[in-house]
């Protein structure tokens, strides 16, 4: 049986992977589909991609490409969920800061540099007319739980996270949310290392098949709201307002919006230059 590594963070975006794997339905296919969880979020997975760690990522779209144009040898397959991850902006439950621009030029927690959340930092002062050199300062926490330190004592000043995640937290008194910045494009997407594309084109393909057959009726699963509030502590009209704003996707991404992901980072000057279409995506036949 052939190994394939996968990475993900460990959210309720990512509960179709569970669902398939524990039904057995990549090994009757003759695939052992090893999932591991990266609570470092994209960075982690883009040094994981690199390094051969795992073959495929469930990652976000502006990571993945900012991180292939800076030598990642990997391409976007899919995309997989089709709307914007909503970002919540947090800051410590007792701070002083009750706004966006009471925030503006403190330090931002972010898990890496290349993160998303170090990317939406960007997109976010731009929303509002931040200074990019001045007003964005950074503090490297790792992940959820590094934040918690940070905002807590006082080593950075706000988060942005998804806000659905962050909730419970919300709900505990740790965080307070000031402020929402979804992503102007479709969230994450389905990227593969070249050497995995190129040796093994048909388990990509099954493992793509297997994967979409779920997602495209996930949502009529039964008690698929009260199974994901169970799994990812989440407060069930969390879950139930989730499930109506989210959509995934069984197609491969577009050209339009990889020019608009690549206009936006390239005018925050987060990647040197833009890419051809086919040097960031591949097309499976």
């Amino acid at each position: 049986m052939k190994i394939v590594n996968i990475g993900g963070v460990p959210e309720h975006f990512n509960l179709a992977w569970y669902l398939t794997l524990k039904n057995g339905e990549y090994k009757d296919e003759g695939i052992n589909l090893r999932w591991k969880d990266y609570y470092g979020g994209t960075g982690a997975m883009c040094k994981a991609l690199r390094s051969g760690e795992i073959d495929l990522a469930v990652i976000l779209t502006e990571g993945i490409i900012k991180d292939i144009i800076d030598g990642n040898p990997s391409k976007i397959v899919q995309t997989f969920v089709q709307s914007p991850l909503i970002w919540g902006i947090h800051v410590a439950a007792d701070s002083d800061y009750k706004t966006i621009n009471d925030v503006k030029g403190k330090k931002a927690a972010i898990s890496r540099y290349g993160s998303g959340s170090h990317l939406m930092a960007y997109i976010n002062a731009e929303n509002h007319a931040w200074n990019l050199e001045k007003d964005l300062n950074f503090e490297v926490i790792k992940n959820l739980n590094g934040a918690v330190e940070g905002l807590t004592n006082g080593k950075a000043d706000y988060f942005m996270w998804e806000k659905f995640t962050t909730k419970p937290i919300v709900d505990d008194g740790v965080f307070r949310r000031i402020d929402e910045c979804p992503t102007p494009w479709p969230c994450f997407v389905i990227a593969v290392r070249n050497e995995f594309i190129e040796n093994q084109p048909e388990d990509l393909k099954i493992i793509l098949d297997i994967i979409n057959n779920t997602t495209s009726e996930f949502k009529s699963i039964p008690s698929i709201d009260r199974t994901i509030a169970n799994r990812y502590d989440q407060e069930l009209e969390d879950v139930q307002e989730w499930l109506s704003i989210t959509e995934w996707s069984q197609s491969n991404i577009d050209k339009t919006t990889i020019k608009n992901v690549q206009k936006t980072l390239f005018e925050l000057n987060i990647i040197p230059k833009k890419a051809e279409f086919s040097d960031l995506v591949h097309k499976l036949i």
